[in-house]
């Protein structure tokens, strides 16, 4: 719009000066010792302005042929810069392709003259892991560190990466508390810690950052609990493989009192203190959160717990009776203890109904064994059998009634009928016609 306006404005100039010009052309006189020049003022003015503009595209001419080799270096530089970005570009869609191979010497070819040397180098650095080159992936990681030593960061996150996908676990944890040391509160540094520890099984220290990572709210509340679980939980299973029986002690004095009520907690560590023959102190930590609330795999666990006085304990299960009447996990649990209780009527009675409910396996085991111990051997065995089969037989094979076997021998159909002799015996006395 401005260069339309222009050209007008210099259209009604120009008309504007030739319609006064028509008029009148005016008259000078230029004088200089003996010589002098007479013509009309609008020719003098086309010389003046003849002069002018030769002036200026001689004083640009000169100018711009004093900046000409600085013109061509911006120039070169300019095209080199597009080449580099073109070849960025095509880079990157050859890692997409699968092209690992050219896409890296594309990228580390032109990574000096791009305007993001960094992001050449890093691309490049993921295109030579793709390759398995783990000495080409570390010296582009070199070369974009000098390239950008404000980027740090951004780097060194990328080699850590780098290197948990090739599963060099051990050279990542390096990078990984190197960088955490320059930067403590990035969440995405301890969002990587968190997931290589889990990955290395170092549950200790995945421990001590869990506080960090709550403060830093690297995740949500319920994942951070069940990330908390998870860790307390794999420390029980390491300490009770110890040879130091306090070590299990130990971790549980570890784990943080919100989680010392979960139900998983809680059944691993009775389950460890049951292997240690420490049943009753299971039977206590297992007492007390039931009364927490009802869990299935806590009180089939009681029910395996050997303590003094069982009678008594069954009593307190049964109460859960009100309210799980047809639970075979409870039913399981009260037979199992009322055969320690040596009640044997109420036992046969709660594992009759277990099964009766789809119970497990282990119900038709208990009943098959109680039953073997009353005299009913024929009744045990069918329990065992079903207990093998889980209690169907639908995918059995089909077999014939009876398998290798002997012939039967067939009676004879006429028991008088006289079989001729061999040929040349004797006839026996009394048979002669």
């Amino acid at each position: 719009m401005s260069k339309l306006f222009k050209i007008w404005l210099v259209v009604l100039l120009g008309a504007v000066v030739g319609i006064l010009v028509a008029r009148d052309s005016g008259y000078v006189l230029l004088s200089l010792g003996v010589y002098s020049v007479e013509m009309s003022l609008a020719l003098l003015a086309l010389l003046v302005a003849i002069l002018f503009v030769g002036v200026y595209f001689l004083v640009r001419t000169l100018v711009r042929t004093r900046r000409l080799p600085a013109d061509i270096r911006d120039w070169r530089h300019r095209r080199a810069a597009h080449k580099a970005q073109e070849a960025m570009t095509r880079g990157l869609l050859e890692m997409s392709e699968g092209n690992w191979q050219s896409a890296e010497k594309r990228l580390a070819r032109f990574a000096d003259r791009s305007e993001t040397p960094l992001l050449n180098y890093l691309a490049a650095a993921r295109a030579a892991q793709l390759q398995g080159a783990h000495e080409r992936r570390d010296a582009y990681i070199r070369l974009a560190h000098e390239h950008m030593p404000s980027a740090n960061v951004a780097v060194s996150l990328t080699q850590a990466e780098l290197q948990m996908a090739d599963h060099q676990l051990e050279q990542a944890l390096t990078t990984l508390r190197q960088l955490r040391s320059v930067a403590p509160r990035h969440t995405y540094v301890l969002r990587l810690l968190r997931r290589l520890y889990e990955q290395l099984g170092d549950w200790e220290h995945l421990s001590e950052l869990i506080p960090e990572l709550r403060r830093r709210k690297v995740g949500s509340v319920e994942e951070l609990r069940e990330l908390e679980v998870k860790t307390h939980r794999a420390l029980l299973d390491n300490a009770s493989l110890s040879r130091d029986e306090r070590d299990l002690g130990r971790a549980w004095a570890g784990v943080p009192r919100p989680l010392r009520g979960d139900p998983r907690m809680v059944g691993d560590y009775a389950g460890y203190l049951h292997e240690r023959q420490l049943d009753e102190d299971a039977e206590k930590l297992l007492r007390d959160a039931l009364k927490q609330g009802w869990n299935a795999d806590l009180i089939e666990l009681y029910g395996l717990l050997n303590c003094p006085n069982p009678g008594r304990h069954l009593g307190r299960l049964e109460k859960f009776l009100k309210d799980y009447p047809e639970d075979p996990t409870l039913l399981l649990t009260l037979g199992r203890m009322s055969m320690r209780a040596q009640l044997w009527g109420k036992a046969r009675a709660y594992l009759e109904t277990a099964i009766t409910h789809n119970g497990p396996v282990d119900a038709y085991r208990e009943l098959a064994r109680l039953l073997e111990h009353m005299g009913e051997e024929d009744a045990a065995l069918q329990l065992y059998r079903r207990a093998l089969t889980d209690g169907s037989d639908k995918n059995a094979i089909p077999l014939p009634a009876q398998i290798g076997q002997p012939p039967v021998r067939r009676p004879v159909l006429d028991e008088d009928l006289e079989v001729p002799p061999p040929h040349g015996a004797a006839t026996p006395a009394g048979n002669n016609p």
